[in-house]
């Protein structure tokens, strides 16, 4: 069979609202979450075995990690004789979901390739609560509950993103366990729809990401990256991204993008000017 390959988009919560906690430990979201033309990369050929290739510039971070999410979805898809390349572009452990995309990249591949459906989301949960909104991308999404509920996000438009990471990973749990209020409000039952990307973004500011603030806690750079995104000419909103360290800055042309892009990077910093999907209606 010839090879395919899907790309694996960044995952941006442009929101995350944290709601809730259920007596498990477990937390509740409400979050508009969209994708990036930047990410990672996926590919399948026939191979003896199962087997994965790690590629790219991040490939190192994932060399000690001998079964990493891509190989989990195989193995749930119950692929043989597959040999998969993930070309690792994404910072890992970085807030932009590069493992669950990874993996929701290699569902689709392996159902096509095998011609089967994809898993339900009770077998996607147990892989990782990012995994149902990744396999919807790259449509913006709204995601609650702990992950399991995915609802298209209609009305938002595309946006100029630079993407900046400070070069050191952060742990969810340990962002989450510094997250002093679990019950705060969620988003609007009903989003509105945007005439403009100014219009939406007005909407975004008076949205939070909970864990922003502990995670500047916790990683105290990620005050000084959002602080520079905000002084960018062009920049609309400067916010925080799943449960960091990345930032992200929404700016308003593809010119101030890029000038900003250039201003941004230093040598152990992971900067990339990308723009996100818009809605499909």
């Amino acid at each position: 069979m010839p090879g395919a390959s899907r790309p694996a988009p960044a995952k941006i919560n442009l929101t995350l609202h944290v709601t809730g906690q259920r007596a498990d430990g477990y937390h509740l979201l409400d979050s508009l979450v969209v994708f990036t033309e930047a990410g990672d990369h996926v590919s399948a050929e026939d191979g003896a075995g199962l087997t994965l290739r790690v590629t790219g510039p991040r490939a190192p971070a994932l060399a000690d990690e001998g079964d990493n999410l891509v190989l989990r979805a195989a193995r749930l898809m119950g692929a043989a004789d597959v040999a998969l390349t993930l070309d690792k572009r994404l910072p890992v452990a970085s807030g932009m979901g590069g493992g669950s995309s990874d993996a929701a990249a290699t569902l689709h591949l392996l159902a096509e390739r095998l011609g089967r459906p994809v898993p339900d989301t009770e077998a996607l949960m147990r892989l990782g609560a990012d995994l149902p909104v990744c396999l919807a991308a790259p449509a913006p999404q709204r995601m609650r509950g702990l992950g399991e509920q995915v609802d298209p996000a209609p009305g938002v438009p595309p946006l100029w993103l630079v993407l900046v990471n400070p070069g050191q990973g952060l742990s969810t749990p340990a962002v989450f366990k510094a997250l002093t209020r679990k019950d705060n409000p969620p988003m609007p039952p009903t989003l509105p729809r945007f005439r403009d990307t100014h219009g939406f973004v007005t909407w975004l500011a008076a949205q939070r990401n909970d864990l922003q603030a502990p995670a500047i806690r916790l990683v105290p750079e990620i005050d000084r990256i959002l602080s520079e995104l905000a002084q960018q000419p062009g920049c609309l909103l400067a916010r925080m991204t799943g449960s960091g360290a990345t930032c992200f800055g929404v700016f308003d042309s593809a010119t101030t993008r890029d000038a900003a892009a250039g201003a941004l990077r230093r040598d152990a910093r992971y900067v990339a000017a990308t723009r996100s999907f818009g809605a499909v209606s």
